[in-house]
């Protein structure tokens, strides 16, 4: 892979880079927010890895904007930053995943293969796949197993955004701005219902509710298809 690391504690980032380098990733190290921005514009990378505290442009904004102008490449957030409002804060701007230091090397190294494991395929003609789920985005064609369905405009949304990002935390911010843009729904009821239809549709146990934070799609239930 080619992984940008932005990282402005010199001794951390080289550790780092001597580890994710033994991996034969192609690395390239930046110590600087603005710099970090310039290059996600300029360059394609595979995964990021992103300190909080940076000069110039805090790591939350190097998020957003990325993700605002279209990036979806994964995230891994690494700060010293360890209150439960900071890492929501981070995952409702679009990171991925996040690491508070000190960390082990080890977790690091589980975190990147996780966020950058693919359970789906995309193309024109397969799809997005997840188990025994195939979701054709552009017409909205759910295929589960050998059934087939046409999805509500609000289920397309919510469930192309978890089978782009299986396994992986969903928070309501994120799902909400799926069906809504920027701005939440006024119905605050409006995406348990959706998820309840989902899960009547693809089962139960596919979708999990993380109490408080929102859901992810489980790809291994998704591998069952669902009964009656």
């Amino acid at each position: 892979m080619r992984i940008l690391l932005v990282e402005d504690d010199h001794l951390l980032a080289r550790t780092m880079l001597d580890m994710l380098r033994e991996d034969q990733n192609t690395v390239d190290w930046i110590d600087d927010g603005q710099k970090a921005l310039n290059a996600l514009a300029d360059e394609h990378f595979d995964l990021v890895i992103l300190d909080l505290t940076l000069p110039r442009v805090d790591g939350l904004d190097i998020v957003r904007r990325s993700r605002q102008q279209g990036n979806q490449t994964p995230i891994i957030i690494l700060t010293a930053r360890a209150d439960l409002d900071e890492k929501l804060q981070g995952l409702d701007s679009g990171a991925d995943d996040y690491l508070t230091k000190p960390f082990a090397m080890a977790e690091l190294k589980a975190r990147i293969r996780a966020v950058t494991r693919r359970g789906w395929a995309e193309s024109p003609s397969a799809g997005i796949r997840v188990g025994c789920l195939t979701l054709n985005p552009d017409t909205g064609n759910l295929t589960i197993g050998h059934d087939s369905v046409t999805l509500p405009r609000s289920e397309l949304q919510i469930l192309h955004y978890l089978m782009r990002h299986p396994d992986q935390v969903a928070t309501r911010r994120r799902l909400e701005e799926q069906l809504y843009g920027w701005e939440p729904g006024a119905e605050s009821n409006a995406l348990e219902v959706h998820v309840h239809h989902l899960r009547r549709r693809i089962g139960k146990t596919a979708i999990r509710t993380l109490r408080g934070v929102g859901y992810l799609l489980d790809s291994e239930a998704a591998s069952k298809e669902p009964k009656g």
